[in-house]
């Protein structure tokens, strides 16, 4: 039992690692937090811990349950795809903890794999916070259509409100610029529109994204 139990344990270890190489691959350009990797890599061999000690024993599953809904993650996770990673680690060590090496192995291949796919998506540049201001009654859809349509790949209208009493109207939008496409250009453009008073523009950090 023991010599089976630290094979496990080692087996989740190298696939603890297998996730963070990948997660380290695909997101090489995020300024993650350093602890995030050594997380994943932890949580792999946590889990397989955890998945021996229940065994096929309900009531201590349950009990273990009752005793984890303790701990709860007090760091926001600024990607969706950082959560996946955190699954990621935590069936990897289940499947390990389990017996089912093998399911943890493909599902690493598996997300290794799609991260490579993706990769190959059309290219955007930098992710901007925009926030115009603009007289009632101004057409916001044929500004972006006529007059930023080759500066922008995709546009998110996030927040519309009247301000200063119904004067103008302001909006918020998240949008990802053309490859290539500088933040003084968008400026530029807008400010040379009539009807527009005010246009301020931001990147946006990681944690808005």
């Amino acid at each position: 039992m023991l010599p089976d139990t630290l094979i496990r344990l080692a087996l989740a270890f190298l696939m603890g690692l297998g996730v963070v190489a990948v997660y380290a691959w695909a997101r090489a350009r995020i300024l993650a937090s350093s602890s995030f990797p050594l997380t994943l890599l932890l949580l792999c061999v946590l889990i397989a811990m955890v998945t021996q000690v229940i065994g096929d024993n309900v009531a201590r599953a349950f009990s273990l349950v009752g005793a984890l809904s303790i701990v709860r993650f007090r760091t926001v996770v600024r990607d969706t795809r950082d959560t996946a990673y955190v699954i990621l680690a935590v069936i990897a060590g289940m499947a390990v903890g389990a017996g089912n090496t093998w399911i943890a192995s493909l599902g690493i291949l598996s997300v290794a794999l799609a991260e490579f796919l993706f990769r190959f998506r059309p290219a955007i540049g930098a992710d901007i916070s925009l926030t115009l201001r603009a007289a009632p009654g101004t057409d916001l859809d044929q500004i972006f259509t006529q007059t930023l349509n080759n500066l922008v790949c995709t546009r998110h209208l996030e927040s519309l409100a009247q301000v200063k009493q119904g004067e103008s109207v302001e909006a918020h939008y998240h949008l990802h610029l053309a490859p290539g496409v500088e933040l003084s250009r968008i400026l530029a453009a807008l400010t040379a529109i009539g009807g527009i008073h005010h246009v301020t523009a931001s990147r946006r950090s990681p944690e808005q994204t």
